[in-house]
């Protein structure tokens, strides 16, 4: 009996895995305010956020439409195939600028950011604010569709 329920509760986690890895949600609130919705006008995100990433990385830069905010960390299969992604996305879309930012080297920042997990990657608007997050490896073409309503 317990090696059953041990066995659907592990399958309903797997599902749960596999269909929300990878997608794009609203902002979660950090410090600063509630959540807003991706692409939603007038709402009070994170307008912190780049002042952040920029106090942890000062050599970093602003995308003039987007940045790709990329949480990773060494021995994360998922995070080499996110940066690919995410890469191949800066390269062919103009303006966008994808950052990578090693989580364990940078605690603090993720714990400013609230990321529970890598690869996370923020998209971040032109002013610096978190618009959306994804937790796990996102696909490429779900990357281009969430840009394609933030910039």
């Amino acid at each position: 009996m317990i090696a059953i329920v041990a066995v659907v509760l592990a399958l309903g986690f797997g599902l749960y895995r596999a269909r929300t890895d990878g997608r794009f949600r609203a902002s979660s609130s950090t410090a600063d305010g509630p959540a807003v919705p991706a692409g939603a006008e007038g709402g009070t995100s994170d307008a912190r956020t780049w002042d952040d990433v920029i106090a942890a990385l000062p050599d970093a830069r602003l995308g003039e439409r987007a940045t790709l905010l990329q949480f990773s960390s060494a021995f994360c299969a998922p995070c080499r195939a996110t940066r690919q992604v995410l890469s191949e996305v800066a390269d062919v879309v103009p303006g966008v600028v994808h950052l990578e930012v090693d989580a364990e080297h940078h605690l603090d920042l993720v714990r400013r950011l609230d990321v529970l997990r890598t690869p996370t990657t923020l998209i971040l608007d032109a002013s610096g604010r978190e618009a959306t997050r994804a937790a796990g490896a996102p696909r490429k073409e779900t990357v281009l569709a969430t840009l394609d309503g933030i910039v």
